[in-house]
């Protein structure tokens, strides 16, 4: 009888235990969850940016390709954009910019089923005449890189002194875009653009200040022989001008908008670019870099401190306007003449991203981007 009391007793005490974890057991399982969101979170980072990049590089290629599609209806690739020779109206004295303005984005839109847009384009007339002042502004996809963090919305053209830009009596809003074309090699917009003496590159491989490679072209407002890669002002580049080869020829790139602003509609007269941020060796740039980026080496740019010629890949930290930005970890994508698309590296070799800038230069790339 005692001994089934107290297996009694002794059930009822098991019984009454309390279930579940101790306040230290809990702690550990949440301490081991947080070490394993921990390790998993940079994975998923990893992942969503690989994804990000590739549909970034996908666009790009949609872009070069309807470049390749505007060569074959037209026997000449879209100009970096559309400038009126002789003394229009609206022409800007310091760089000789001129209406129309359309840019090599705008000229590819039939390209890139935007039927919408292309519709309404009259290029016959200004970017920024009052029928156009909507169409301008519109946000298309095509043009935008999902990794970009900064602005995507359209933006109003600031001058040069970062005021917003009056035409017609009012500012001028435009669509955003996060590529570039290539001007090559040399940047021949600001004072560039106008009739006189020019300094150009003749030779990338001299260096030291007393060999810098460079020579004096004269000048009449036409930058056809001061330019040197696929698109600039009116050009009117062909597959065969690009004698270097096109799977050698860097046509398109990546500008983010956490840098400067950039556009695909085209180029407003008297405009300004201007970075979003400071460094030693950047500034406001003229109204091409909406459109346009060099590779350099350029004449009349170099270092500030040393006076040597600057050579800016992807992310260089010269962080010029009129050079290319991407926010991919380690470098940025570009498309190639070919229609190939490549991710270049922060580390590329300078001279290299030099040679694969110009068209014709006839350098001998001994290795690939």
């Amino acid at each position: 009888m005692q001994q089934r009391t107290a297996n009694r007793q002794a059930t009822t005490i098991a019984t009454a235990r309390p279930q579940g974890f101790t306040l230290v057991e809990l702690l550990v399982v949440i301490a081991i969850i947080g070490v394993l969101i921990g390790m998993l979170l940079p994975a998923v980072q990893a992942a969503r940016e690989a994804a990000r990049r590739s549909q970034c590089s996908n666009r790009l290629r949609q872009l070069v390709l309807a470049m390749h599609n505007y060569e074959s209806a037209r026997r000449e690739l879209p100009a970096g954009f559309l400038s009126q020779s002789g003394t229009p109206l609206g022409r800007y004295a310091m760089t000789y910019d001129a209406p129309p303005g359309w840019g090599w984005g705008s000229l590819v839109l039939d390209y890139l089923e935007e039927s919408a847009v292309i519709g309404a384009i009259d290029r016959q007339l200004p970017l920024t005449a009052p029928q156009h002042r909507e169409l301008i502004g519109e946000t298309l996809n095509a043009f935008l890189c999902p990794t970009v963090s900064g602005p995507t919305e359209p933006f109003v053209v600031n001058d040069a002194s970062g005021a917003p830009l009056v035409v017609n009596g009012s500012s001028v809003v435009v669509g955003r875009s996060h590529y570039v074309a290539s001007h090559g090699q040399e940047s021949c917009w600001g004072d560039c653009g106008v009739p006189g003496v020019k300094e150009i590159f003749i030779d990338i491989y001299a260096v030291g200040a007393a060999a810098k490679g460079s020579a004096e072209v004269s000048a009449t407002g036409d930058i056809t022989a001061i330019a040197d890669g696929p698109f600039y002002r009116n050009s009117r580049t062909r597959f065969a001008d690009v004698t270097d080869g096109l799977s050698k020829t860097i046509f398109l790139g990546e500008h983010s908008s956490l840098l400067s602003e950039k556009t695909w509609a085209g180029v407003v007269p008297g405009a300004g670019v201007t970075p979003a941020f400071i460094s030693g060796d950047n500034g406001p740039d003229s109204a091409a870099t909406l459109v346009l980026v060099h590779a350099g080496p350029s004449g009349g740019e170099q270092y500030q401190a040393t006076g040597l010629p600057i050579i800016h890949p992807v992310n260089f930290p010269t962080y010029h306007v009129g050079q290319m930005y991407a926010e991919h970890p380690g470098g940025g994508n570009v498309a190639l003449g070919d229609g190939s698309v490549r991710f270049v590296q922060d580390q590329v070799d300078l001279i290299l991203w030099a040679e694969y800038s110009s068209i014709g230069e006839g350098e001998v790339m001994r290795n690939e981007l």
